[in-house]
């Protein structure tokens, strides 16, 4: 055999395998369609929300300003932001129930000037909103100006309250809001300034 014969078959070979691995790419290039189906997929997921029990003060800050001064003391007063407390829960056990508590720090002096002790201020809390007894407000406490057995300012004082007697209060979920006239009372020979305290109110819940 000459070599232009070899050539000529070799070549004739290489074109072929061209030729196949091209009808094999279009055999696979488009693929008929020959049915579809859908599957909806759902799934339920089952809600981990138990309510709670919370507090919210509606500002951070009062102020009291001088009104019913007398010769033995001086007198201040003002109102505390409206505090409420909500319970979303569904269950609540029988015998648990709530309060909330306000603590004064010592009214410091911005100019140096001797601290006035929280001893000096009192309150008398209100509930602003209807309620049908679940809820009370805390005894009026007065100041040590004033004596007496309330006269003992506000270092851990009640300012609303879930009846302990109340079934139904235990059982079902609301909101309610009390407020409090707040009085500070001090001596007349009060160093004159700026002072200022800082009034604690927390959430206690407890059973019996």
């Amino acid at each position: 055999m000459s070599k232009k014969s070899l050539a000529a078959r070799c070549a004739v070979g290489v074109v072929g395998g061209l030729m196949l691995a091209g009808v094999g790419v279009a055999a696979f290039a488009d693929p008929s369609e020959n049915g579809s189906g859908d599957v909806d997929v759902t799934v339920d997921i089952a809600s981990t929300e138990t309510g709670a029990l919370s507090l919210t003060v509606a500002g951070t800050e009062t102020s009291l300003t001088e009104t019913g001064s007398t010769a033995s003391f001086r007198q201040f007063t003002g109102a505390l932001p409206n505090v409420t407390v909500t319970d979303t829960r569904e269950d609540v056990d029988a015998g648990v129930f709530w309060y909330v508590t306000g603590q004064a720090s010592d009214f410091v002096g911005s100019a140096g000037q001797a601290s006035i002790t929280p001893d000096h201020l009192g309150w008398t809390p209100t509930v602003v909103t209807p309620n049908d007894g679940e809820v009370a407000e805390g005894d009026a406490v007065g100041t040590s100006i004033d004596g007496g057995v309330n006269g003992v300012g506000l270092v851990g004082q009640e300012l609303l309250a879930l009846a302990l007697d109340s079934a139904d209060a235990q059982a079902s979920s609301g909101q309610w809001t009390a407020t409090a006239n707040l009085v500070l009372k001090t001596p007349v020979t009060v160093a004159p300034g700026s002072y200022t305290s800082t009034l604690t109110l927390s959430l206690f819940e407890d059973s019996y």
